[in-house]
């Protein structure tokens, strides 16, 4: 089961798993609009980028339809079929972001005063806020962890799967239920409320090892009932003890759909050496890696918010995501949630080139989440995201101006402008702006 399975037409009703939304006819149930026909409607029209540039230098026309690539071609070649086009010149034209480590129940709540409300209204408009913002930034689709027991019980994942419906047709939101404890005295209810989780539309399966008493019992539990269900697992840990990785990585030993943990940013705490075979353990069992180069969440407590050594894991054939993590919430009160940040920050101190950074939060992100791969040619799904610039180094350092693409079709603009104000110097030079006053895209 990928992430992007929620997001598809709700199944029948015998499969149990459906996202609660209504079926496919025009009309919905009882006459009532279903936004799942209307995003189908979206996807099914063809649009025309053009004169976008790639980041092999080409400058290109690419006819979307139907919510894939239709064709690319020489900038020119291709006519538009109506007036659905949009001029990309100027624009860098790239397989859109994806956040594959979100937390929506929590977002948004730094400046909150007083105790941090989670009724289920405004967990749901905390998770639509977020998801909306990442989506200006260009991740077309979205994983969020989401804690579940204690007092609020499955409320919040309630609230995150209604924002996940509320969002269709904008972005693919998918919800990792996340059990505080799994073992011990509280660990029978801990498992019956994952069980439900699973049953409610939580399609992952996570939660913090590190966090209960017996973290093996924990995995155990875990990776049972993922594989009971079919879920990806995906699990928080700092990854500062070895032993541990050793244990995670023998019982995750080529388990389907996979495995991913993060942010591991104790991994980089570790001796070189011990670091290096934790690496070879998590290789060679196929456990993948998110971290966050933008700052931890508020799940683990904050031990020195070093990142995950990220050219260490990849050398050793980790295949390694990077995520935004927390969004203006207690694990960092500034959180951007900004996909090409997270980029910028691998490439300005992970000591990564700019196209391995943005693959990190791009191809590596959607294959961490089960997603369908996305290059810029004919056949592959319109995810794509414009960013005003030429190369993937420029767009990193300035990404100021974007258009975000999701099931072909634009769903967000960001524009920017810069104007140097009375300066004679700057126009003599012809210096570049970010934007253009006359309308554009």
């Amino acid at each position: 089961m990928s992430d992007s399975q929620p997001q598809q037409p709700p199944p029948s009703p015998r499969s149990g798993r459906g996202d609660g939304g209504q079926g496919s006819s025009p009309g919905g149930r009882g006459g009532v609009p279903d936004p799942g026909a209307h995003a189908a409607a979206a996807e099914s029209a063809a649009l025309l980028l053009a004169g976008a540039r790639l980041a092999d230098g080409r400058t290109v026309d690419v006819r979307l339809g139907g919510g894939r690539i239709r064709a690319v071609g020489a900038a020119g070649s291709l006519p538009a079929v109506g007036p659905a086009r949009v001029d990309l010149s100027g624009f860098l034209l790239l397989p859109a972001p994806a956040e594959p480590h979100a937390h929506g129940d929590t977002a948004l709540t730094a400046d909150a005063e007083g105790p941090v409300s989670y009724a289920p209204d405004r967990v749901q408009r905390r998770a639509t806020e977020a998801a909306l913002l990442q989506l200006g930034h260009g991740a077309t689709a979205l994983r969020s962890h989401v804690r579940i027991g204690g007092a609020h019980g499955l409320g919040p994942l309630q609230a995150v799967l209604a924002a996940r419906r509320s969002l269709r047709g904008l972005a693919d939101l998918t919800a990792v239920a996340a059990p505080r404890l799994l073992t011990g005295s509280a660990g029978a209810d801990g498992l019956a409320m994952l069980r439900d989780a699973v049953r409610m539309g939580a399609s992952v399966i996570g939660g913090c090892p590190d966090l209960d008493p017996d973290p093996a019992g924990f995995l155990e539990a875990v990776l049972g009932l993922a594989a009971e269900h079919g879920c990806p697992v995906d699990l928080h840990t700092d990854g500062d003890d070895p032993g541990r990785l050793a244990r995670l990585a023998a019982m995750a030993d080529g388990m389907r759909p996979g495995v991913t943990i993060g942010p591991c940013g104790g991994l980089s705490r570790l001796p070189l050496e011990t670091a290096h075979r934790a690496a070879d353990r998590l290789a060679a069992a196929g456990v993948r890696v998110t971290c966050l180069p933008q700052g931890d969440c508020a799940t683990l407590e904050r031990r020195g918010l070093r990142t995950a050594p990220v050219r260490l894991l990849r050398a050793a054939g980790v295949r390694v995501a990077a995520g935004s993590g927390a969004l203006r919430d207690a694990g960092n009160p500034v959180g951007r949630g900004d996909p090409l940040e997270a980029a910028y920050l691998l490439a300005s101190q992970g000591g990564l080139r700019p196209a391995e950074a943005y693959d990190a939060v791009s191809a590596a992100a959607r294959e961490v989440m089960g997603l369908p791969e996305v290059r810029v040619e004919a056949g592959f799904p319109a995810e794509l995201v414009a960013v005003r610039g030429d190369r993937i180094a420029g767009v990193l350092s300035l990404a100021y101006s974007r258009i975000v693409i999701h099931r072909g079709r634009v769903v967000a603009r960001t524009s920017a402008v810069r104007e140097y104000c009375d300066s004679a110097v700057a126009v003599a030079l012809d210096l570049p702006r970010q934007g253009r006053m006359e309308p554009g895209p």
